[in-house]
């Protein structure tokens, strides 16, 4: 330990001098004789280095910083507080060794990474060896397209039951998470049945293919569930006072985009599809079926004839959602850039396609 405790006078002057010359050759020459003896090294002597190369960090170069990340990352006998400093870099090449397997980061320290850096962080925690259910809660709530679909790829991750419920949330947007998701072993019943209720026909049908004979069973029971407890609410539906109401509302000439949007924000299902019929030309019967549907594109396609805005628009993607599915905001950003680019001429083929069919 003699080579190391003799370079500690002069790393006073270099820190209090901010010389970055010297800070950086230092920082390399402690790190190699750090690595040298790491194996054998007591905890007081790697406390030692822990505290030289916390003031020299901040002098080295990326390529330096991600050496020294690189090679730390395969270490149990670390300087922690290097470990951590690295770890939240902002830089991400220099942080992803450590947040990707280093073992020494415990889930709180990688949980409060997650809250506050950037996507490139949070993809490469989503790809450690395990996850606990504090850090997935948070990658699934901030994280992007990539880092939630790689979390929800890591079969070393769990996830508490609101976790699963906004993964299932993010899933109705994203066909490759869907199956992502479909095919985890820990998915309960109750959220399989939620996946299933915001995915596409092809995609039901993908996954029943790709999952073993015990999941296809559980599918299957899901889908006669959905199946039974939609034709339930179908005949439920009462039309009637709901034509009334539009009825009232158009000799008053008062059938405007703000009555439609306070029904949909007031969850009132049969007075929208009523507003919309009579705002389209369309049947009852048609929009029925198309809202309560697999997909919210018949939304944006009845927005641009209509030419609802946009948070007319979205006020109706989440009554047809429901309460308990609330859309992640980069999924809806998403939605929206779509929405803006729908060319009207496009729009007004399809309602004429949907009149003439149906």
């Amino acid at each position: 330990m003699t080579p190391a405790t003799a370079l500690i006078p002069g790393l006073d002057g270099i820190v209090r001098q901010g010389d970055a010359v010297r800070g950086l050759e230092a920082t390399r020459r402690i790190a190699e004789l750090f690595f040298e003896d790491a194996a054998r090294l007591r905890p007081e002597h790697v406390n030692l280095f822990d505290g030289l190369l916390m003031d020299l960090v901040p002098f080295a170069d990326v390529p330096t910083r991600v050496d020294l990340s690189e090679r730390l990352s395969r270490l149990v006998k670390v300087p922690r507080a290097v470990v951590g400093q690295l770890a939240c870099d902002d830089e991400v090449m220099v942080a992803a060794p450590l947040l990707r397997r280093s073992p020494v980061l415990d889930d709180g320290e990688l949980t409060n990474i997650a809250r506050g850096k950037s996507q490139g962080h949070l993809l490469a925690i989503a790809e450690r060896p395990q996850l606990a259910a504090d850090t997935t809660d948070v990658l699934v709530r901030r994280g992007d397209r990539d880092v939630v679909r790689r979390t929800a790829a890591n079969h070393g991750a769990t996830f508490s039951d609101a976790g699963y419920s906004e993964l299932v949330n993010r899933a109705s947007f994203d066909g490759v998470l869907t199956l992502t998701v479909g095919k985890r072993g820990d998915l309960s019943d109750a959220h399989l049945k939620q996946l299933l209720t915001g995915s596409l026909d092809v995609i039901k049908r993908r996954l029943f293919d790709v999952v073993g004979s015990d999941k296809q069973a559980r599918i299957r029971q899901a889908m006669a569930e959905l199946a039974d407890a939609a034709s339930a609410t179908a005949s439920r539906r009462n039309f009637v006072p709901a034509q009334r109401t539009i009825l009232s509302l158009y000799e008053a000439d008062a059938l405007d985009e703000a009555a439609l949007l306070g029904f949909a924000r007031d969850r009132k299902y049969e007075e929208v599809i009523a507003a919309l019929a009579a705002m389209s030309g369309l049947k009852i019967a048609t929009l029925d079926r198309l809202v309560a549907g697999d997909r919210h594109d018949p939304l944006l396609i009845l927005g641009r004839v209509i030419g609802l805005d946009w948070s007319t628009v979205h006020a109706l993607i989440l009554l047809r959602l429901g309460p308990k599915r609330v859309p992640a905001q980069r999924d809806i950003d998403v939605i929206r850039v779509n929405y803006a680019r729908l060319a009207s001429s496009t729009a007004e083929r399809v309602v004429a396609f949907w009149k003439t069919r149906h």
